[in-house]
C-alpha cells in the first residue's frame, strides 16, 4: 500500500489536491485504489476519466495526462461519466466527481495503471508565470 512519505511531497495534501485514479471499473480495484488514495490523502477529491475513455491500453496514460493538464489549465474537474454520489460503492470514501466542478486547482495527482505494467503517478501543478531574460548573444 502507498505511504504518505514515499507517494507525495508534504506540500501536497487532500486541500490543495484533485486525484485523477485509473479506476479500473472493478470492484476490487477501485476499492484497493480509494484506500490507497484515501490513506495517502485523506477523503480526498477524485474523478475517473478512464469510465469515459475505457481501456486504451498504452495510450490511457497519455490521455489522462493531458486531460489533468488541461483540467489544472482550465480550472475544471471533470465528471466520472456514469456515475451519480448514490452510485459510488461503500468502500470508497472519497469526494467522486459526479458533474463538472469549475474549481482553480492548486495541484492534480494523476494515475495510470495499464495493462502490461504502464503505470505511471504525475503531480501536475499549475504553471508559474515568469519573467525571463533571453540569453546574450555572442558578438
Amino acid at each position: 500500500m502507498l505511504r504518505r512519505k514515499a507517494a507525495a511531497p508534504a506540500w501536497l495534501t487532500s486541500r490543495s489536491a484533485t486525484s485523477a485514479p485509473t479506476a479500473t471499473g472493478t470492484p476490487v480495484g477501485d476499492v484497493a485504489e480509494a484506500h490507497a488514495i484515501r490513506e495517502v490523502f485523506g477523503r480526498a477529491t477524485v474523478t475517473a476519466p478512464k469510465a469515459a475513455l475505457g481501456h486504451l491500453f498504452g495510450a490511457a496514460g497519455a490521455i489522462e495526462a493531458l486531460i489533468t493538464v488541461l483540467g489544472v489549465e482550465d480550472g475544471v474537474i471533470p465528471p466520472t461519466r456514469n456515475i451519480t454520489t448514490a452510485g459510488v460503492g461503500p468502500g470508497i470514501d472519497l469526494d467522486v466527481v459526479a458533474e463538472r466542478r469549475d474549481v482553480p486547482q492548486e495541484a492534480v495527482l494523476s494515475n495510470s495503471f495499464g495493462f502490461g505494467g504502464q503505470n505511471v503517478s504525475l503531480i501536475v501543478t499549475p504553471a508559474r508565470h515568469h519573467t525571463s531574460r533571453t540569453a546574450p548573444t555572442s558578438a
